[in-house]
């Protein structure tokens, strides 16, 4: 068994707007673990300004992980608590290997192209005509829920914009979700929120910045509209630090990205923790490139909850790898064909 990785450069089509400023493009890991006829394939993509894998020792983490498997160590004898995106790809590397490198990490009914995964339409923060036109496609793909940040622009701005919004399309068109990302400050939070409630929003994510759990729980205490965390999650390792930040904070939702949480198994655990305090929870990607969100897919088909996810379709770069996922109107759909790889340097860009 050997493991090998590559760093690769995505680069945006347009610049990607975001809470920590624009980027053009982002740098990913691929991670193989191979033996005699096929590898399995992983993907380690922290997002600067988010993830808590350290940048300047994440290399050499991985060219250690790396020796680590090849000289016969399994996952779970790594020690990967503080890289949470680098046991997200050795997480998926290690299982498709296990499952003989066909990128088949899960068998479900999406995974054998007979159920579609509905998604949300995330509208990249822009100019007013941009947001609309925007909107617009997404209308003719056949979404009937979108995601709007807000924080960015003048709060007034914002306001007029949403007022526009509604009046040309109501709750019937569209489910509406906001996302702050923590730009309110705890004291101004409520108050903004409660101009917000006008709109019919299905719910607003993380709306102060993560780490103050007083005023947070306060917030979701009197909060008009349902509030979701995501930034919140992030460094909570053990199964306790997660019940304990659900009961100090009593959020209605939560968003996993598992990119950011340290894998599937992580996010299970957040899953386990929601449901003992009956709260709800839907899957994120986080700019990840086909492998990862390939990965996301398979495994969002396996749950039961019946909200609708925020999985991406890889189409924002301008080079990619080889897609087993298809958009089909607001949902994806899982592609039948198979893709084997033997070594690293099969797998490129297209």
């Amino acid at each position: 068994m050997q493991a090998a990785f590559k760093k690769v450069t995505l680069k945006f089509k347009q610049p990607m707007g975001t809470s920590r400023g624009a980027l053009s493009s982002r740098d990913i890991y691929i991670i193989t673990i191979s033996g005699s006829k096929y590898c399995g394939v992983g993907e380690c993509a922290p997002l600067p300004g988010l993830s808590y894998d350290d940048f300047a020792l994440l290399q050499n983490k991985i060219e250690e992980v790396c020796a680590e498997i090849s000289v016969g160590k399994t996952p779970e004898e790594l020690d990967l608590s503080t890289f949470p995106a680098l046991r997200f790809g050795i997480e998926m590397a290690w299982l498709d290997f296990t499952n003989r490198g066909q990128q088949i990490f899960f068998q479900t009914e999406f995974t054998e192209s007979r159920q579609n995964i509905p998604i949300h339409g995330l509208i990249k923060m822009g100019s007013t005509e941009s947001m609309f036109s925007q909107i617009e496609k997404k209308i003719e793909q056949g979404f009937r829920c979108i995601k709007l940040k807000i924080g960015a622009l003048d709060f007034d701005a914002e306001i007029a914009f949403l007022n526009e919004f509604r009046k040309r399309y109501s709750e019937e068109t569209f489910e509406l979700r906001l996302d702050a990302n923590g730009a309110f400050s705890p004291e101004e939070a409520l108050e903004k929120i409660k101009q917000l409630a006008q709109f019919n929003v299905c719910f607003l994510e993380q709306p102060i910045q993560a780490g103050n759990r007083d005023a947070l729980a306060q917030i979701c205490l009197d909060s008009p509209i349902p509030i979701a965390l995501d930034e919140e999650l992030i460094g909570n390792y053990t199964f306790d630090e997660k019940c304990k930040m659900i009961e100090k904070v009593r959020p209605d939702v939560l968003i996993l990205k598992p990119t950011l949480l340290g894998g599937i198994a992580a996010s299970e655990e957040w899953i386990r923790a929601a449901k003992e305090f009956s709260v709800g929870y839907l899957v994120n990607s986080m700019l990840e490139s086909n492998f990862g969100l390939n990965y996301l897919a398979q495994w969002t088909s396996t749950l039961s909850t019946n909200l609708i996810h925020g999985l991406g379709t890889g189409q924002l770069f301008e080079k990619n790898f080889s897609s087993l996922l298809q958009l089909q109107g607001d949902s994806i759909n899982y592609a039948p064909q198979r893709q084997k790889y033997r070594n690293i340097d099969e797998i490129i860009l297209s």
